[in-house]
């Protein structure tokens, strides 16, 4: 059995605008880096986190990584423990799946370090736990993608792989400032009526139909959130210009990435990807705000391991 494993996990877009807390897609270039050990101690100890802004928990059962290492240790009833490092590269309540990447990225690294290891789709549950010490919820629309690549529809516990034309491509620009996922959640809470749920149902169908067919003039059509963007946008500074920078430069669509307060934007292509990431990011500088961008497929790779020994 080996001793050691280094993780890989790219950070995601999560909701995809329509597909709140159910679907996702992953965005290359950026992501979180986890050092799994195998110790001796029937134990999950975090050892190490770098590379954040402010403080992550220490303690196991309160970080995302080291309660999904608890919980793969129970339900395997495995005889030693695991010590983690944690390198983050996602900036922390940015709305690109940060806790997600550093609890799927864990749990890959620790899978090859068993005996008989899991598939992705086994992993799942366990990075539920995960992703549910930092959000307070058992959400999948982060880790799905980061599990299989792509763009993923992820429920309580089924994860589907949305095929996606390989020329599609992602923009995501995140605005220097943070925006917690409980207070972004918060803003949800009240009153919906039956016509919101109906319309958001529409469109989310539109984009999935676009998606298995290849027909960018659906998911235009469709890649329109009418039920959570409202709702989220007046916490996002310079929001509706980003928004709008993008769809005046051919998107497909844009909306919120996961809970912000980065934004997303999808292109028929990486040529009008690249062209508007700039006018993007020129209007959050108008809003006092510095940014940056990443210009990615639809299709990119999820969490992958980088060594073993």
């Amino acid at each position: 059995m080996k001793a050691q494993a280094t993780a890989f996990s790219p950070a995601s877009v999560g909701n995809v605008g329509v597909g709140f807390d159910i679907l996702g897609h992953v965005i290359e270039g950026v992501g979180d880096t986890v050092t799994v050990r195998r110790i001796a101690s029937p134990e999950v100890r975090i050892a190490a986190i770098r590379g954040v802004a402010m403080d992550l928990p220490l303690d196991a059962p309160g970080n995302t990584a080291g309660a999904a290492l608890i919980s793969l240790r129970e339900a395997l009833a495995l005889p030693f423990g695991f010590e983690v490092d944690i390198d983050k590269g996602i900036p922390l309540g940015s709305g690109m799946g940060g806790s997600a990447a550093s609890c799927v990225a864990a749990l890959v690294a620790a899978n090859q370090l068993l005996e008989s290891p899991l598939t992705r789709e086994q992993l799942y549950p366990h990075a539920l736990v995960g992703e549910a010490v930092a959000s307070g919820g058992r959400h999948g629309d982060n880790l799905g993608p980061m599990l299989l690549g792509g763009l993923v529809l992820s429920t309580a516990d089924r994860l589907v792989r949305i095929p996606v034309p390989e020329h599609w491509h992602s923009v995501l620009v995140h605005p220097d400032a943070i925006l917690e996922t409980r207070r972004a959640r918060a803003a949800l809470q009240g009153s919906y009526e039956l016509k919101e749920f109906v319309a958001q149902s529409a469109q989310l169908a539109l984009v999935l139909a676009g998606c298995h067919a290849g027909d960018a003039g659906l998911v235009r059509a469709g890649l329109r959130d009418v039920l959570v963007e409202p709702r989220r946008a007046p916490l996002i500074v310079g929001f509706d210009a980003a928004k709008q920078a993008a769809l005046d430069g051919g998107a497909m669509g844009a909306s919120i990435s996961g809970a912000g307060p980065s934004v997303f934007a999808w292109f028929d292509g990486r040529e009008d990807a690249e062209t508007a990431a700039p006018r993007i990011q020129a209007a959050f500088a108008a809003a006092g705000l510095t940014s940056q961008a990443w210009v990615s497929p639809i299709n990119a790779t999820g969490a992958e391991v980088l060594s073993e020994s």
